[in-house]
């Protein structure tokens, strides 16, 4: 209980801080939502798409899953993307991983992890993809950080994929897709695939050279 109780008072004082700056802070955001951006992160505590951005309450839609997976077939992740793109008018949809991904990092074992594993499998397709330049990388560490790179890249891929982009595309909507990295260790963002909006930009997006 104590933990949920220093929850409490942290909101407290964080709504205690907001006022103090803004008076009319909440008030002003109870109105319907017009976000810009909608957020597709990994589930890691350590990656609050909120504080890393700076972005305010309104401002970012977001949907989290282990180790930020886009998949065709996920009605979860498909009915937040339709929402976003289709509703709320986003023109900006970021897929953002993070170094030190357990989930991509599990993916490159073998030991039976459970259910789990069904969902790693689109990151073993990925491993797959590029084992040559994988295996080509004698680090443990650069091997993973690179590892998790390909992985944005080819959500970013499979964002473009679906009809609601392809939809929102076809149409004439502005909508951007973005692949971008956050580091743990210093709370950078590296942009790995910036405006990404068209079929063209993703195809080669998904069949970049391997970096030098």
């Amino acid at each position: 209980m104590d933990q949920i109780k220093r929850l409490f008072e942290n909101n407290r004082r964080w709504v205690a801080t907001m006022t103090q700056t803004d008076s009319d802070f909440f008030r002003k955001r109870a109105v319907p939502a017009e976000p810009h951006f909608l957020f597709i992160g990994c589930s890691d505590s350590r990656v609050p798409a909120d504080s890393l951005t700076g972005a305010l309450p309104g401002e970012m839609f977001v949907h989290r899953n282990i180790a930020n997976q886009v998949f065709t077939s996920d009605l979860n992740m498909l009915s937040v993307l339709q929402y976003a793109v289709e509703v709320l008018k986003v023109g900006n949809v970021i897929v953002c991983g993070h170094y030190g991904c357990a989930g991509v990092q599990a993916a490159f074992g073998t030991a039976p992890l459970g259910l789990v594993d069904n969902w790693l499998g689109n990151i073993r397709n990925v491993i797959r993809l590029h084992r040559t330049e994988l295996d080509a990388i004698a680090d443990h560490d650069a091997r993973l950080h690179r590892l998790i790179d390909l992985n944005v890249r080819e959500q970013v891929y499979n964002l473009a994929q679906t009809p609601v982009v392809q939809k929102a595309w076809q149409s004439g909507q502005k909508l951007l897709l973005h692949g971008l990295v956050y580091e743990l260790q210093d709370g950078l963002l590296k942009d790995l695939a910036l405006g990404v909006d068209s079929p063209e930009k993703a195809e080669a997006l998904a069949h970049a050279a391997p970096r030098s």
